[in-house]
């Protein structure tokens, strides 16, 4: 049976209709606004799988581009893994979802949302959070939802609901937060500097609209929802265990948390006792009854003495960070390089500027056609003294780049200041707490180093909570990873003096209270703050010039009815200028040409190539050029490529000519004066205009048109660029 509830969110239309497609699956729901429409299924395996002690949760956003009317630029025509923003989608929806199984439930879960229609303006991935929090709530799969998810703006001053495309180009904000009915379970955003208290009030008005949204699944989950399965019977750890443990470490265990000593010694030493303790009573438990007990009395410990003690794993107080250090100039023939260390966790950042022939090219149903900011981020191995097989990115790199790439766009400078491609990779070379907000401060001294006029540096840091059961709570500023680990929030903040530039929250209770975002914020700022003075400390400001290694760009003009002139038949014109210049060159549409080289010498070849088969003749101007054919009355002469005017037999010399060949023959090369462009483009020269002042006179400056070299220094502080999201 088909069912179908709706209602209006900020002026459109949300609809939910199950029944319709994907009856087979546990639960499946299509979700509508606007054009924008998804189906979402959910579906998990009967049993438990064997061996886990965690919910194997999948979801996947698959971007059909016929959705936005789109055929594939692939090789193949169709679909292949799936893109960053369909990751960044998935992971979206994954975050607010996860904490809401109920614990000890280890069934393989599956939610798919596939994008069925894009409008090109409302933006579907809220609607994957939504028709997930749906799918789930119907199926038989245990869920504690529903969860609502809305999209906040900030244009004009004015918070905005759900706005589109359009008008996120235009916002200063792009907040995205899920909740529950009573509380919030995840944030997420984008901001051009925008101050705490206006995304206090983004969250709050998100909030209220999530409720609307609860309310609108609950109608279609009384009427649909299927019976949930039968959960197995949690097994609590055997509280006879525990006690033995207590008497085998006694203050052994809380000695070796508390201490400052290294991540690497604390965590060999507590692998030491938990083998002891293990061996001592392998005779009545099993190993991994064992393991689950003592990770139970190693959580105890470590949030009890944060609560109640005020005592943190290395001995800081709440909002202390550990010691900071940041270093410019490492690497030789990068552009630019940074390297930002806090505590243990060291993160190398290399920043690499391109021409803007090089910008990445989008495939995906959003309106967005390329982005010139990259920033991607690795986490190798070694960086955790692991072991484990190399590849391609997976979600979590994906999505600590996204984050990383958000918090420093807004203060990238506009195309327009700083024609260049710029691509930042940040190396987790060693890891103890928030390598994502350690790349951010790395970004920020690679780039400053590299000379990106940035608009101001931006730093970020990682907030925690432990909250207990008789809602006793402690905010931790700079989380490090234990702290991450079994604690119950990861706050991520990233931004500048004067404001936020990027926020992504994930929490592992039900949802947080506003007092405790608000306060988490206020620590945070303080946080950033300090920060900022370190990185300003060793970089005061971006670099007056460019690295030597770096391409300097140059930008010219041309008339756009030259555009095919230069580029040539099948791009043959163009490309053999780059080929025999060295130089990149970019034509846009408006007739702006853009020639990057890191030699000047190979940047002005290119340049007077494109003057010569581009530029116009002018009257007034000098130019030297070949006889190109004789008549009886003048000889015609090329003076631009394509362009032959005609200099008058009278007009040859300051005496009589008899005859044009006495003066001049096919091949030489004369210097002339344009005189006259009459009315029907003929150009007319004189070379006698001339004679007076010097026959040798050469084209020299008055032949070439104004170039516009980049070569860094300049710091425009105009903040024209919004909030912009990152491809999610």
């Amino acid at each position: 049976m088909i069912h179908n509830v709706t209602k209006q969110i900020a002026g459109r239309e949300l609809t939910i209709e199950t029944g319709k497609l994907a009856n087979q699956a546990g639960g499946a729901v299509t979700i509508r606004y606007g054009d924008t429409m998804v189906l979402v299924t959910a579906c998990a395996s009967p049993t438990a799988r064997d061996g886990v002690d965690f919910l194997p949760l999948t979801i996947d956003y698959e971007e059909r581009l016929y959705a936005a009317g789109k055929i594939p630029g692939s090789f193949f025509k169709r679909e292949g893994r799936s893109t960053e923003t369909g990751t960044l989608a998935a992971r979206l929806s994954d975050r607010p979802l996860r904490p809401l199984f109920p614990k000890g439930f280890h069934n393989e879960v599956q939610v798919i949302v596939t994008v069925l229609s894009a409008d090109q303006e409302n933006d579907a991935d809220i609607l994957g959070v939504i028709g997930a929090s749906c799918a789930l709530s119907i199926s038989e799969v245990p869920f504690e939802g529903p969860v609502g998810a809305t999209r906040v703006g900030y244009v004009d001053g004015d918070l905005v609901i759900n706005p589109t495309y359009s008008q996120i180009e235009q916002s200063d904000l792009d907040l995205v937060v899920a909740g529950t009915k009573n509380a919030i379970a995840m944030v997420e955003a984008g901001a051009s500097e925008v101050p705490e208290e206006i995304i206090i009030q983004a969250v709050k008005k998100a909030q209220e609209t999530n409720e609307e949204i609860i309310r609108l699944q609950e109608e279609i989950i009384k009427v649909a929802a299927k019976k949930k399965m039968d959960l197995p019977d949690a097994s609590p750890v055997d509280p006879q265990l525990i006690r033995k443990l207590t008497e085998l470490v006694g203050d052994k265990l809380k000695k070796t948390i508390f201490t400052s000593s290294e991540k690497g010694e604390k965590d060999s030493a507590i692998g030491d006792l938990n083998t002891q303790i293990t061996a001592s009573l392998a005779d009545e438990y099993s190993e991994q009854q064992v393991a689950e007990a003592f990770e139970s009395l190693m959580t105890n410990e470590v949030r009890s003495g944060i609560v109640y003690e005020g005592r943190r794993p290395d001995g800081r107080n709440p909002t202390q960070i550990r010691p900071i250090e940041c270093e410019t100039s490492l690497l030789p023939r990068t552009h630019g390089s940074g390297l930002f260390t806090r505590g243990q966790t060291q993160v190398l950042s290399i920043a690499t500027l391109g021409s803007m022939a090089e910008v990445q090219k989008l495939d995906t149903i959003s309106p967005d056609q390329s982005k010139r900011y990259l920033h991607h981020y690795n986490f190798p191995p070694y960086s955790v003294g692991e072991v484990r097989r190399m590849g391609g990115p997976g979600r979590r790199e994906i999505g600590h780049g996204a984050l990383a790439e958000r918090a420093l766009l807004p203060v990238i400078p506009n195309e327009s200041d700083f024609p260049y491609t710029i691509r930042v990779v940040s190396e987790s070379v060693s890891s103890n707490g928030s390598t994502s907000m350690g790349s951010v401060c790395g970004s920020t001294l690679a780039l400053m180093d590299a000379g990106v006029p940035l608009k101001a540096p931006i730093a970020g840091i990682a907030m925690g909570l432990v909250m207990t059961e008789d809602e006793k709570y402690v905010i931790l500023t700079d989380i490090q990873g234990v702290e991450d680990h079994l604690g119950d929030m990861d706050f991520k903040v990233a931004g500048s003096r004067e404001g936020i530039t990027a926020l992504q929250m994930d929490i592992k209770v039900k949802g947080i209270t506003y007092e405790i975002m608000e306060q988490a914020l206020s620590q945070a700022k303080e946080a950033r703050l300090f920060i900022l003075d370190q990185i300003t400390n060793t970089l005061s400001e971006p670099r007056a010039e460019l690295s030597p290694f770096a391409p300097r760009m140059h930008r010219i003009r041309i008339p756009i009815e030259k555009i095919g002139a230069l580029i040539g038949p099948g791009g043959k014109t163009i490309r053999s200028i780059i080929e025999e210049s060295g130089a990149t060159i970019n034509v846009d549409d408006d007739g702006t040409v853009t020639i990057g080289s890191s030699s000047q010498e190979s940047a002005q070849v290119a340049i007077n190539k494109i003057e010569m088969l581009t530029k116009e003749a002018e009257v007034g101007a000098i130019y030297t050029g070949k006889v190109a054919r004789l008549m009886s009355f003048g000889a015609f002469v090329e003076i631009l490529p394509g362009k032959d005017g005609l200099v008058h037999i009278s007009e040859l010399s300051n005496e009589r000519v008899a005859s044009v060949e006495d003066v001049v023959n096919v091949g030489d090369e004369i210097t002339v004066l344009c005189t006259e462009i009459d009315s029907q483009g003929r150009i007319n020269l004189s070379r006698r205009a001339l004679l007076g002042s010097s026959e040798d006179n050469s084209t020299g400056e008055q032949n070439k048109n104004s170039s516009e070299g980049f070569s860094g220094g300049g710091r425009d502080r105009r903040r024209d660029n919004r909030a912009g999201r990152p491809n999610r």
